[in-house]
């Protein structure tokens, strides 16, 4: 098929951020091109991200609760666990869902052409594809970032993988270090360790998941250490060797130097923007000292023009539902003079380990930050009905509000199903509720959502003298 030249909108990038900005352009009736540098289609969260690691998350808690298992009277067992085959089973996953949700889904937009290729802008409206130079009207930057580089001595000698690498391969290390305690090692730690891997994390900071609230980091790294995981804080690897049968590494930890071996290291410390070899410069586009691009917030470059969503852009997060809705509102605003923009305060986040740790709004030091006060309470779920029922009460919730207008600024969970419980925080925040607000709600009994509630009744009553239903 042949590409026309002169295009309403060009759109760089074939992710999350990208799709959404093309069904919207194809909404508006605006002759789009999405140039795909030759990825597969999807870009991280279906390809490497969200539906593959979930898909193995969900296997790796089969198998742990079957192993694990102490409800009274139920005796479970696992007669067999092929973890070639659960690969196998994620990677099919990840083709049909790719197909179902991209490919089709492109199809379908007639007013948006598909080229492959690494883009380059030559200005603020001409991009060069290959042996083609293209002119749009509009840019949409969506290229997403890729995992951080370490340099840390003999580590690429060595050799590593990041998540992209591990979800392909289908051998399971009997020893696996993952350098970054974020939602990627985390997620991954537990999973191999869930698979039967025995697994270290090493974090250079002095707790894991630095986002959210220090107790319930605090309670999550007690969860996964329970599960036998080893979790080094205020550690850093200062060398990495390798032989024929293991893999070295030096650190550098409060109790002095040690060393490590593992079968193999997973790298997951952060993500770059991918800003590299896009001919920035030449259209005038800025980047932030990490390397993404400055945008309003509204996503708009310095260049009228162009605009830049996603991971590739200088945003306080970088979510996969934040990165669809960003291309949307992103095109909106360039085609339709629209202002739209993203309330991040009542964004939320989740990671998604067992308990899953979520939140919505500020944290205690946030709240600190911006007021220099804070009314802040945190409960366990040792006091939520279903919890006790279910046997598990290793989790807690804290809600942050302001002190004169008891307006509830901030929700953070570590539970099951926390992903679930945030999006109820999550509209609590936005509208601003109060804590009499929550209190005078009816959560159905019994519930772990009740523990929204519970939480917000704290501030005023013990709530372990309450009866079940309040």
């Amino acid at each position: 098929m042949t590409i026309p030249k002169h295009f309403d909108l060009a759109i760089v990038g074939g992710g999350a951020a990208a799709f959404a900005g093309a069904i919207r352009a194809n909404e508006l009736g605006a002759k789009t091109v999405l140039i795909n540098d030759g990825l597969p289609l999807g870009g991280t969260c279906v390809n490497v991200g969200c539906v593959p690691t979930k898909a193995l998350l969900h296997i790796a808690e089969a198998r742990h609760n079957a192993l694990k298992n102490d409800i009274p009277g139920l005796d479970l067992k696992v007669e067999s666990f092929d973890f070639a085959e659960a690969i196998s089973h994620e990677q099919e996953l990840v083709s049909e869902m790719r197909s179902e949700k991209y490919s089709k889904v492109l199809a379908r937009l007639e007013h948006v052409s598909l080229l492959e290729g690494r883009a380059k802008l030559n200005s603020n409206h001409e991009l060069i594809v290959g042996d083609d130079t293209l002119h749009a009207a509009y840019i949409l930057l969506a290229t997403g970032s890729t995992v951080t580089r370490l340099d840390i001595p003999g580590l690429s000698e060595s050799g590593h993988v990041t998540h992209i690498e591990a979800l392909r391969n289908k051998t399971l290390p009997k020893r696996l270090a993952i350098i970054g305690a974020g939602a990627v090692g985390l997620e991954f730690a537990q999973m191999y360790s869930r698979f039967g891997a025995m697994v270290t994390v090493l974090a250079r900071g002095a707790r894991i998941a630095r986002n959210t609230e220090p107790a319930l980091s605090l309670l999550m790294a007690e969860a996964l250490r329970a599960e036998g995981i080893n979790i080094l804080l205020e550690t850093s690897v200062t060398q990495v060797s390798a032989n024929v049968n293991s893999k070295t590494l030096s650190l550098q930890s409060p109790d002095g130097l040690k060393n490590l071996q593992v079968d193999e290291i997973l790298v997951a410390a952060g993500k770059t923007p991918n800003t590299a070899d896009l001919g920035l410069r030449k259209a005038g586009v800025e980047t932030d000292p990490c390397g993404a691009i400055a945008v309003s917030t509204e996503y708009q470059t310095v260049v009228d023009n162009i605009y830049a969503v996603g991971d590739v852009a200088a945003l306080p997060l970088r979510l996969e539902p934040t990165a669809g809705k960003e291309g949307t509102i992103a095109v909106s605003n360039m085609l339709s003079g629209d202002a739209l923009t993203i309330d991040f305060d009542s964004t939320p986040f989740t990671i998604f380990t067992d308990p899953e740790l979520a939140g919505v709004g500020w944290t205690e030091a946030e709240m600190m930050t911006r007021l220099g006060t804070c009314l802040c309470k945190t409960v366990s779920f040792e006091n939520v009905p279903r919890a006790i029922i279910t046997g598990r009460t290793e989790g807690a919730i804290t809600i942050v509000a302001e002190p004169d207008t008891r307006i509830i600024r901030g929700i953070h969970i570590l539970a099951p199903h926390a992903g679930e419980l945030i999006a109820q925080a999550m509209t609590i925040v936005a509208n601003k509720n109060t804590i009499s607000d929550v209190v005078n709600s009816l959560p159905m009994f019994p519930t772990l959502s009740e523990s929204i509630k519970l939480a917000a009744l704290s501030f005023d009553v013990d709530i372990s003298q309450l009866s079940c239903c309040v």
